[in-house]
């Protein structure tokens, strides 16, 4: 697998071979990383380059051990959601948020706007749901992928083919331990309509985030939704995404409809946005 193809700095629908994108496991740690600020100097160091590869920064993020006392400021819990506290912008390359989960907080189903997401639990435990793409929606990466495959195919029955047995259900891409987050068509509020109800989004993986495991998720891999277990600690964790990007769609877990929502920070560095509250359809509502 051409590993190097899968540039970080691109989305994944303008990665080359993206019907082999992933990442290798177990990811092999060779250094260790002391601090948090010391993750951040690498990452800017990395991202300065043309090309930056998936496992690079799987690595990175894999080589920093967790320490309460470098991330605690940047930690801004709220009582009624989770929080996302901008850490590093990344000089628009990437950026870099920690996610505050108090118990029982979970984020809505949602996608990743083609971008690469990595995360790193830093305190408690979450729980990551994957989930299908509804029939109905595709995103770029999957478009592309069908393309690829129509080019290779000669009848409707090989194009539906190739397309199935493509490597895109990220089953090889679930959290390792140590070293090893466009517009729904239906518009009128008539869900059948729109072909989509909420009993059919199709859950396709559960995986259990302890203190230091990595994950990688991007669009061709699904949709997921992460959900703190506990209904009494609270959770941290660390996320980086790369190209960077301020919406993505969500999908509302009562009914099945998606909608393209801003992303916003609860603090920036370590400080308190001055913002309205109000609700925010990213949140869940289970």
């Amino acid at each position: 697998m051409e590993i190097e193809s899968a540039n970080c700095k691109y989305r994944v629908s303008e990665c080359a071979d993206i019907d082999q994108l992933s990442v290798d496991y177990p990811v092999k740690c060779d250094q260790e990383i002391d601090g948090l600020e010391t993750l951040v100097q690498e990452l800017h160091r990395v991202f300065s380059k043309s090309h930056v590869n998936i496992q690079e920064v799987q690595k990175l993020m894999s080589a920093y051990k967790s320490d309460p006392k470098q991330w605690r400021k940047f930690a801004k819990f709220d009582r009624f959601r989770y929080t996302r506290n901008l850490v590093d912008a990344g000089n628009g390359a990437f950026n870099i948020m920690i996610l505050c989960w108090g118990a029982g907080h979970a984020s809505a189903i949602h996608d990743h706007a083609d971008s690469h997401c990595f995360m790193k639990l830093l305190s408690g435990s979450l729980d990551e749901v994957r989930y299908e793409w509804p029939n109905n929606i595709q995103p770029e990466v999957i478009k592309k992928l069908k393309t690829k495959s129509n080019r290779h195919a000669s009848t409707e029955d090989e194009i539906t083919e190739n397309f199935t047995n493509l490597d895109i259900s990220g089953e090889n891409d679930r959290c390792q331990n140590g070293c090893q987050n466009q517009q729904c068509s239906c518009q009128n509020g008539d869900q059948e309509d729109c072909g989509y109800d909420a009993q059919s989004m199709k859950e396709i993986g559960r995986t259990r985030l302890e203190v230091n495991d990595v994950c990688y998720i991007n669009d061709a891999q699904g949709l997921h939704r992460m959900e703190n277990p506990s209904h009494v600690d609270g959770a941290v964790s660390l996320h980086l995404y790369c190209p960077p990007f301020d919406s993505c769609r969500v999908f509302d877990s009562r009914t099945g409809k998606s909608n393209e929502v801003k992303v916003t920070f609860w603090s920036m560095y370590g400080k308190k946005i001055k913002r309205v509250i109000e609700a925010d359809p990213a949140d869940s509502q289970e």
